[in-house]
Parts: structure tokens; C-alpha cells; sequence
């Protein structure tokens, strides 16, 4: 019983370099197919989140000709801020100087972003 146990103490176990190796190379396959798809998810939410702000603008844009009707000049992005249609933050997809025409057919009106 004595030598089982002086065997045990004296037996170490640990990862040989192989094993740490395919391991490495595992962790690298993983790497290297992640780090493309991450990036096309975070492309995809970028131009998902300039379509829904472009939106935001027009919906801002419908409201603003509802009270002050646009003129054929348009109404710029600033002053929808500044009258209060629509929150004031960064964007870089917008700028202030961005203008926002209708195009009317009929009685048929469309919001154009220019």
C-alpha cells in the first residue's frame, strides 16, 4: 500500500507539448473565423442603423410640414433640431446641413433626403 502511494505522489501528470500545441491550433481556427463574421455583424448594424435614422429624419420631416409647411427649399436637419422634431446627438451618417425636400404628385407627398 505504501509503494501505491509513493507512486502517486511521485507520478505528475501534465499536458505534453503536442497537447498544448493542437490546442493552440484549435483556439486559432476559432480566432480566425470569428473575427470576420464579428466584423460583417457589426457592418450589417451600421447600415441598418443609417436606414433607421434616415426614417427618423422623415418621420421628423412629415411632422415639421404638418405644422410649418416645407417650402421648396426643404428643411434642414439643424432645424428639425432646433425646433424640437428630432434629439439632438452625434451622428455620422447625418450632418446638420443635411436637407430634407417633398416631392408632391396629386396629393400624393414624398420626403426626399438630399
Amino acid at each position: 500500500m505504501r509503494n501505491q502511494i509513493k507512486k502517486l505522489i511521485k507520478k505528475e501528470n501534465g499536458f505534453t507539448l503536442v497537447e498544448l500545441l493542437a490546442v493552440l491550433v484549435i483556439l486559432g481556427i476559432i480566432v480566425a473565423i470569428a473575427i470576420p463574421a464579428i466584423g460583417n455583424v457589426v457592418e450589417n448594424a451600421n447600415g441598418k442603423a443609417e436606414t433607421a435614422e434616415e426614417a427618423l429624419v422623415i418621420d421628423a420631416a412629415r411632422l415639421y410640414d404638418i405644422e410649418h409647411t416645407i417650402g421648396s427649399t426643404g428643411v434642414t436637419v439643424e432645424t428639425l433640431k432646433t425646433e424640437g422634431y428630432l434629439e439632438i446627438r452625434d451622428s455620422e451618417s447625418l450632418s446638420d446641413s443635411t436637407t430634407v425636400t417633398v416631392k408632391t404628385e396629386g396629393k400624393q407627398k414624398t420626403y426626399v433626403i438630399e
